[in-house]
């Protein structure tokens, strides 16, 4: 046996691991919040805390790659949105995309990591893609005029959240996943429609400005 033949099986295996450990992260985090544990998060996994501290050296850096994924997505969603002819499908399909990966899950951490080169370039990417594709749904006349990209943001973060169906997951009633992630698109469906134009009621308040998402990220002081 080679070594490159006795390395395959222990890096797929790793690589195993790392998705288990991340979508256990991911689910974590909606469930419990900031105060979700290394070992809650690694037992959900399936793995040793130990092999999650060989992959990651701390809980942060672990967070930190679990936001670089959520962004990555955000911007994949949004990308495929802009690739849709019709405007509006493409922000039924950024919505809906990001609400099932549940980016909204990472609010919890904001301002309790650090905010990487890499964290902040993808936020910055993230901004300019949604930025266009409200852009053009706003001049193809079917999204609300009042409605901002940090609307957008929002909405997805308030319904991404919704833990309905991993916590039915938990329970082990698969009996009722079927019906709690149906539950789950309808809510996102009213949502959207609250989105389109045409729609009589205006919005409550000012547009929320851009920097009120980013702000929350930078490290909170320490209490004196």
């Amino acid at each position: 046996m080679t070594e490159r033949t006795r390395t395959a099986p222990r890096q797929a295996e790793a690589e195993r691991n790392d998705r288990a450990l991340l979508e256990a992260a991911r689910r974590a985090l909606a469930l419990d919040g900031a105060h979700a544990s290394v070992a809650a998060i690694a037992s959900r996994a399936g793995v040793g805390i130990g092999s999650l501290y060989r992959r990651y050296r701390t809980k942060e850096e672990l967070f930190q790659r679990l936001c670089v994924l959520a962004l990555d997505h955000w911007i994949d969603a949004a990308e495929q949105g802009l690739a849709h002819e019709d405007p509006w499908a493409g922000i039924v399909h950024h919505v809906s995309a990001c609400v099932d990966f549940g980016p909204g899950t990472m609010a919890p951490i904001a301002g309790t990591i650090e905010v990487t080169e890499e964290m902040a370039a993808r936020a910055d990417r993230c901004d300019e893609v949604t930025r266009a594709l409200v852009s053009r749904a706003h001049a193809a006349g079917v999204l609300r005029p009042d409605v901002t990209a940090t609307d957008l943001y929002l909405l997805v973060e308030q319904l991404g959240r919704s833990p309905l169906p991993w916590q039915i997951a938990d329970q082990g009633r698969d009996e009722l996943l079927g019906a709690a992630t149906e539950a789950r698109a309808r809510v996102v469906a009213i949502a959207l429609e609250g989105l389109r134009a045409g729609t009589v009621t205006p919005l409550p308040g000012r547009p929320p400005d851009a920097g009120l998402l980013r702000d929350r990220w930078e490290p909170l002081p320490a209490a004196g």
